[in-house]
């Protein structure tokens, strides 16, 4: 039997050799799937003898990664906010810059009820996550709020034009126990059967513009194009978007939309096109990169 430095060794090879990268990490990370254990586990024992149907195990991720498929659908899950999400091809794997959404969902909430307390009876601040994909930002926001104690103070929604989408986001909920919490819709962006005012608005909508598809890295062919590809700039999505909010978002709401960390200029002058009077600011990622753009109407406007 080989043994956990030697796997590890010949599956880094195999990665350097087909052009994967981070080929040690990918490596590391496929052999502690095939057994069933943590990455720094097989760190701290690389002279540990790996068994023969774990070894095929790792030897079969390795094929599939050296044929350009991302990792976390080899392993069917992905770490998100600090929390692991069951991902697959039904839906785009979660990306660490997607976090900054959360954060600022979570300060948006936490600054709307300390600032104005919901009566005990009176309507809870309404949000909804458009595009949610695998569940990752409405899931983690729901896990953090619970963690404050405010789950119960929000009602939450979420959606998705894809069924296969929602149904792998419904999963995600049940696994980390807050599905009786959220409200998961089949719809184009929002809900039209829903006559509604939001308090917050989340997406993390397509934003690649479709002639840089192909340039994007291999794994990305193994994702559903729909989430990802945006138009002729990118923004076609969100264009659709932005023009639903004057009649679905409260006037003292916001809206947190993820954009691409080259669009910040093309996105305000959008927003400026299409939502003349709202204000329009940007967040930046940790990476420094322009993330999510801070929508709010105009100040008293309640059409």
């Amino acid at each position: 039997m080989a043994t956990v430095r030697e796997l590890l060794i010949e599956g880094l090879e195999r990665l350097r050799a087909s052009g994967s990268e981070p080929a040690r990490l990918d490596a590391e990370l496929l052999l502690a799937t095939a057994l069933d254990t943590a990455r720094t586990a097989i760190l701290a024992h690389p002279e540990v003898a790996v068994g023969d149907a774990a070894a095929d195990r790792f030897r079969m991720g390795i094929v599939r990664r050296e044929a350009g498929e991302p990792v976390a659908y080899i392993r069917g899950v992905k770490e998100f906010h600090g929390l692991a999400f069951s991902v697959d091809d039904r839906a785009l794997i979660p990306r660490p810059e997607t976090e900054r959404l959360v954060e600022l969902a979570e300060a948006e909430v936490r600054r709307r009820l300390l600032e104005a307390p919901r009566p005990l009876d009176g309507p809870k601040l309404r949000i909804v996550d458009v595009g949610v994909g695998a569940g990752a930002v409405v899931i983690a926001l729901a896990a953090v709020l619970r963690r404050r104690g405010m789950l119960d103070e929000v009602e939450l929604t979420a959606t998705d034009v894809s069924p296969e989408a929602i149904a792998l986001a419904t999963e995600n909920a049940v696994g980390h126990a807050v599905a009786d919490a959220i409200r998961f819709r089949e719809a184009d962006l929002l809900p039209e059967w829903e006559v509604r005012r939001w308090d917050l608005v989340l997406a993390n909508l397509p934003y690649v513009r479709s002639d840089a598809m192909a340039t994007l890295p291999r794994a990305a062919a193994f994702e559903p194009r729909l989430a990802l590809d945006g138009g002729p700039d990118g923004l076609a999505v969100i264009a659709r978007l932005l023009d639903l909010l004057p009649g679905t978002l409260d006037g003292a709401g916001a809206a947190l939309l993820e954009i691409g960390g080259d669009q910040e200029a093309d996105a305000r002058a959008l927003v400026e096109a299409r939502l003349p009077g709202w204000s329009c600011a940007v967040e930046r990622d940790l990476g420094g990169l322009p993330r999510v753009l801070v929508l709010r109407p105009p100040s008293g406007d309640t059409a």
